[in-house]
């Protein structure tokens, strides 16, 4: 048996047997990429079993994910700490070889995939983060950020149109370090995909200006191999390998049939494979020479080490930028950020701005992206609407040869874009977002409207599984962006945001909220953040203690603020521009001599997690309390609240003045609210 066919059976035993033994997962795939599998992970990447983390390692991402037992059986073959005892206990409770993979969980696990199309574009954000940091740290003579980013995909995530968005931002930054190798066998879950996918995805991928490799044979590794060599040497463009393989391959009887894909071969078909494998040996066991075949601890070692010599040669030469690197990829703030963080605070605070909480988010951001140049932000052809960019962002672009162009900076010095313009690709931006996140060195953030979130909720949805930092800016946040009707204004967003394990979602009410909200986002290392921001101006709100705002919700009005020397007899919590609307309320209800607070709650999530004795503090038992929010009423029940003022219906395409009078977001009817409240009681 040839070495490289030994090699690829062992990937195809492992795979069958543990499918078999979990009676449930995907054989097809891993067993029909086995040998696409031996030429990469054999011949090319540049990996360390003993130190999954090395900054400089190659980064493998297989967006189809469904295909699992083919990454766990390279990573266990080639000498991580991923024993035998782990596949064989695959989808399993508390394994480290779940369903789909899963960073974190599995030492040489890069970033969790399964939903189709979202891997291969995480894998655009790590190649976008590897070509911006080396340009940014790497210095004549001293190479220390230099890797590829690899991604084995099939027809599924071809089909998703996510992929449509990454491969076209892939082309168009020409990112030269990022190789795809698509496992085209022409089955999917539903049979033979001819009927329903006839894309010439050669010429697609040409479209969007890849470089385009094969068809190969994806069943000869050296094949696969020299392609793989090829697109090495290509620099100014990504590159696709078509790799043509036959699902299942090894299964006399279910080899290119849906069967394949994801159901356990059966007892007797494996044995039948076993022998037309000539595999002799029994489930989950592999010969040494297989073993010594895969073993890449030694060579993962020594390209270590020669790296380590180079980053102390750099080091040396460059003690600031090595140091600088370092932090930047650890995710660590730099010193400084506490007081920046007050700084930009406090100045917000001082300054008392009327704007709207999206141009308060780029107030905050102008601080922030001066003082932390790892922030990378972007939006999705919005940015003069979401208010992303800064002085000290410019447009990131590159040139005819794919360099990234730079640009002088106000000391003189030259520096890269850091702003992105994703074009009308949300779900591709937050997914990428995931992958820059993910490869480390950067802290990403990009910006839509609110109400196109929907879009991007599944990759937000990843980065919380992932407890990834990343920043989502949403404006244009209710109602109140007025004339572009329903199908812009949101409603049931905000609800929905909160609803996602491990995100943090903020609704900041004024400049000092916004500064406080960003402040939290940064320092959120393992958890990403939703801002909801208006697009129309909200004063100030005048407040004497900036410390609670982190806290997610703190008192912002006591009735003596409105003259009222008596305890509340109601609480009015809001939101966002709606805060407004609760202090006018209790200047209203102060006439008619009724005492209120009004607490400013700009996350609810953050505010959840707070200590009962705090929480009660805020939120006093055996008073009424009264909800404001321009959303679906639904989320607000659970704060005990005696009434909400909300929508739970959808918009109007008029002015925000008059679609406020119209739902009732004024304060009078506020008032009213907790009027009716209290004569209730």
């Amino acid at each position: 048996m040839a070495n490289n066919e030994m090699m690829a059976n062992a990937i195809r035993a492992l795979a069958m047997d543990a499918v078999q033994q979990a009676n449930s997962g995907h054989p097809g795939a891993p067993m029909g990429m086995a040998d696409m599998a031996v030429a990469l992970w054999g011949d090319h990447l540049k990996h360390s079993p003993q130190n999954p983390h090395w900054m400089d390692r190659d980064r493998f991402v297989l967006s189809n994910g469904h295909a699992s037992m083919l990454l766990y059986s390279v990573l266990h073959l080639t000498g991580y700490k991923l024993p035998i005892k782990e596949l064989k206990n695959f989808r399993q409770f508390g394994s480290k070889t779940p369903g789909h993979p899963e960073v974190d969980v599995t030492p040489g696990v890069e970033t969790t995939t399964g939903p189709l199309g979202q891997g291969l574009t995480n894998a655009v954000g790590f190649a976008l983060a590897e070509k911006l940091l080396a340009k940014e740290f790497n210095r004549e003579g001293h190479t220390v950020v230099d890797h590829s980013t690899y991604v084995f995909m099939g027809d599924g995530c071809l089909m998703e149109g996510i992929s449509h968005e990454a491969a076209a931002l892939a082309g168009a930054w020409k990112l030269g370090k990022l190789i795809a190798l698509y496992d085209d066998n022409g089955i999917s879950i539903d049979g033979q995909v001819g009927p329903w996918f006839i894309d010439n995805t050669p010429m697609r991928f040409t479209a969007y200006g890849w470089n385009v490799v094969g068809p190969v044979d994806g069943h000869d590794a050296q094949a696969v191999s020299a392609a793989i060599a090829a697109a090495k040497a290509t620099s100014d463009k990504p590159t696709l390998i078509v790799c043509k393989t036959h699902i299942g391959k090894g299964s006399p009887n279910r080899a290119n049939t849906a069967k394949a894909h994801g159901e356990p071969l059966g007892a007797e078909e494996i044995q039948l494979t076993r022998d037309a494998l000539n595999w002799p040996h029994t489930p989950f066991s592999v010969p040494q020479e297989s073993y010594d075949a895969w073993d890449a601890k030694a060579k993962g070692l020594a390209l270590e080490a020669e790296w380590n010599a180079k980053f102390a040669a750099y080091k040396t030469a460059y003690p600031e930028l090595a140091a600088e690197l370092v932090r930047r990829m650890k995710g660590d703030l730099p010193k400084h950020f506490s007081q920046l963080a007050v700084d930009t605070v406090v100045g917000a605070h001082t300054k008392a701005e009327t704007v709207a909480s999206r141009k308060a988010s780029q107030l905050a951001l102008e601080s922030f992206t001066a003082g932390l140049p790892e922030l990378l932000g972007g939006s999705a052809d919005l940015t003069g609407s979401n208010l992303t960019n800064t002085k000290a962002t410019p447009n990131l672009r590159f040139d005819a040869n794919g360099d990234v162009v730079q640009l002088e900076a106000g000391n003189g010095s030259l520096i890269g874009g850091r702003h992105i313009n994703y074009g009308v690709r949300e779900f591709g931006m937050a997914a990428i977002m995931n992958g820059v996140a993910l490869h480390g060195g950067f802290i990403p953030y990009g910006g839509t409207f609110l109400t196109f979130s929907d879009y991007s909720r599944n990759a937000i949805r990843m980065a919380a599984l992932m407890k990834l930092r990343v920043v989502h800016v949403f404006t244009h946040d209710s109602i109140g962006l007025g004339e572009d009707g329903p199908t812009h204004q949101s409603i049931e967003h905000a609800a929905s945001l909160r609803l996602i394990p491990n995100l943090d979602v903020w609704r900041p009410g004024d400049t000092a909220e916004t500064a406080v909200a960003w402040a939290v986002a940064l320092q959120n290392k393992h958890k990403p953040t939703a801002l909801l921001l208006s697009r129309q101006n909200l004063p100030y709100a005048p407040k004497d203690d900036l410390g609670q705002i982190s806290k997610g919700a703190y008192v912002l009005a006591e009735p003596i603020e409105v003259g009222m020397k008596k305890k509340a007899q109601a609480v009015i919590i809001a939101t966002g521009s709606e805060v407004q609307l609760a202090l006018k309320a209790q200047e209203l209800l102060a006439t008619h001599k009724i005492a209120v607070r009004v607490v400013s709650m700009p996350s609810t999530t953050t505010f959840d997690l707070q200590k009962p004795a705090y929480k009660s503090e805020v939120l006093p038992e055996g008073i009424p309390r009264i909800a404001v929010e321009m959303g679906v009423t639904a989320g607000w029940w659970k704060y005990g609240c005696a009434a909400v003022v909300g929508i739970d219906s959808y918009g109007e395409s008029a002015p925000a003045a008059v679609l406020f009078k119209h739902f009732g977001f004024t304060p009078e009817n506020v008032a009213d609210t907790v009027r009716k409240v209290l004569t209730k009681k």
